[in-house]
């Protein structure tokens, strides 16, 4: 008589084993032909690719080009647009995104050329309650 693989023998186990990945492999395999039949199923996601930017679309002065081109390897030039601040608040956010964020650091009349623009383009909005200006990026 031979012994049943499934009980009472040493080889039970192994034979269980084998019989459960057979069986996930058969599941998992299932699963991929449903995903591929679907429609829209099994698609790779699309990258994210932001709409194009350029400096033109922003306010024309001394500075727009270097500064849009420091500004958007890391985000849209359209958040800088919306912050408003003072001239020392973008120094120190310069800093802050350097020291942070890796930024390569901007220096002597770099520096200059982006803090000139940015002060005279985008100044301090109206304080935002009655805590006043709050960098949006800085931990309070």
């Amino acid at each position: 008589m031979i012994a049943s693989p499934v009980s009472g023998s040493a080889a039970a186990p192994s034979a269980r084993r084998r019989l459960v990945a057979a069986a996930l492999a058969g599941l998992l395999a299932a699963c991929a032909i449903f995903m591929a039949a679907a429609p829209g199923g099994a698609q790779a996601p699309t990258a994210f690719t932001p709409r194009e930017e350029s400096p033109e679309e922003f306010p024309e002065g001394a500075g727009r080009d270097e500064t849009f081109y420091a500004c958007t390897p890391c985000h849209n030039f359209k958040l800088v647009a919306q912050q408003g601040m003072t001239r020392n608040q973008w120094n120190d956010t310069l800093d802050w995104m350097t020291q942070r964020h890796n930024m390569p650091p901007l220096e002597g009349d770099d520096r200059k050329i982006v803090l000139d623009y940015l002060e005279a383009t985008y100044p301090p909005s109206a304080p935002a309650g009655r805590g006043g200006w709050q960098n949006p990026f800085m931990k309070r």
